[in-house]
């Protein structure tokens, strides 16, 4: 028998009418505990028209911010702050505006400048992280591409000067392309909360690397682990394009693949270590595969990893999950593949508007006395919660090997 979810028959959050930061889209969000009470605090997406940054003969701009919002009753309601974003992009476009203040107090790269998207919380040595996906310049509407016939706006912001500034640079080749860069940010939750937003976000740098391919659902697991025998840090990620990792050109699709790094600045550089975790098997994932959001521990040595799949514009989205088991100074390695469509658009409010793509995306997930709460993205523009039971669920995953099929002696469903 299939885990039961739970869901509402409406989202907790969705666009606000008249908020210019956040009337078009609210979706995408990532959720944590307070590690004081039982309440839970998310960030999210938002966006809206920007004609106050828009180009002659381009669509208005629609750069991406993030919003935070608190539930004291397990994620049933949540009270959200729409009285200004808790980051937003800086939207420069000169060459001398395209730089922010790091961690370490140094003027490096803004690679968050234009768009702040899909946050992902989570904590690293006891400190807590969040992982947002970034683009140096805004796009246009972009849910225009996957309309027919598709209409492209993600290169109406770059402006005219990346073309002649400098090829070996990183920065610029990432800004030509204006593809997704994944950025992580030190959080402060006490600041968060308490409404100090310009003092919660703490800017590090970028995990991946924008010139070799757009690169999202990014996030490490909380501890190092022994990778050659070497403490490393270890993360999850999927890039666009494989052919630069290992096994890409077997698997040609966008896939999970691991890395490990000495330090957080390694992951961005070709020190760091890549390893193919998962691609696309089912045929609800034709097109692609990605982690969810951060790992859940449930054994001394296994990992819960929640992850999408995209079949194609008109099937969409299915999440489902999966089983990883640290190594012997190794890699983690894949035990258990489910190949069920756990979760995916049913209900009426989850259904496409804009987006022509049925899509349930879950972007966070905590436990709570047993109970897995998760938070989701729905028809890219509004934010649900759905609850099954953790043991249950791990359960029906061990049902099944690495490769999805039923393990001698189960039942069948």
């Amino acid at each position: 028998m299939n885990p039961q979810f739970r869901y509402l028959d409406h989202p907790v959050l969705e666009p606000v009418p008249g908020c210019a930061w956040a009337d078009k889209m609210v979706l995408n969000p990532a959720i944590v505990k307070d590690p004081g009470s039982d309440d839970i605090h998310m960030l999210f997406r938002a966006t809206g028209p920007w004609p106050q940054k828009k180009r002659a003969g381009c669509h208005d701009p629609y750069p991406i911010f993030l919003g935070y919002a608190k539930s004291s009753d397990r994620g049933e309601t949540w009270d959200a702050d729409f009285s200004r974003p808790a980051l937003a992009p800086a939207l420069g476009y000169e060459e001398h505006e395209l730089y922010t203040t790091d961690i370490k107090g140094n003027r490096v790269r803004n690679y968050a400048n234009g768009c702040i998207e899909d946050p992902r919380i989570f904590p690293v040595e006891g400190k807590l992280y969040v992982t947002v996906a970034c683009r140096i310049f805004p796009p246009g509407p972009y849910w225009l591409s996957d309309q027919d016939p598709p209409v492209e706006t993600r290169y109406e912001y770059v402006p005219d000067w990346i073309a002649g500034a400098d090829d070996e640079d990183p920065f610029i080749q990432t800004a030509r392309s204006n593809d997704t860069v994944t950025v992580l940010y030190k959080l402060d939750l006490d600041k968060l909360k308490s409404g100090s937003y310009e003092e919660a976000f703490h800017y590090i740098g970028p995990l991946t690397e924008g010139q070799v391919s757009d690169n999202r659902d990014v996030f490490l697991f909380p501890d190092k682990m022994s990778i050659g025998g070497e403490p490393k840090y270890v993360m999850l990620h999927r890039p666009m394009n494989v052919l630069p990792f290992p096994e890409g050109e077997r698997v040609q699709k966008p896939s999970i693949y691991l890395a490990a790094a000495d330090d957080i600045y390694g992951f961005a550089s070709p020190e760091a270590e890549h390893r193919l975790l998962a691609s696309p098997i089912f045929d609800w994932e034709e097109h692609r595969v990605g982690a969810s959001w951060p790992p859940v521990k449930i054994g001394k040595r296994e990992w819960l990893v929640p992850y999408h799949g995209k079949k194609n514009v008109e099937f969409g989205y299915t999440q489902s999950f999966m089983i990883v088991e640290e190594q012997e100074n190794d890699f983690p390695a894949l035990r258990h593949r489910c190949p069920d469509r756990l979760m995916y658009a049913e209900r009426e409010w989850e259904m496409p508007a804009d987006y022509p793509t049925p899509c349930l995306f879950t972007t966070g997930g905590i436990v709570m006395d047993g109970e897995l709460i998760m938070s989701y993205g729905a028809a890219d523009q509004k934010a649900g919660i759905a609850w099954v039971n953790l043991e249950e669920l791990v359960t029906h995953i061990r049902r099944y090997d690495q490769e999805g099929k039923l393990i001698q002696g189960q039942p069948a469903n």
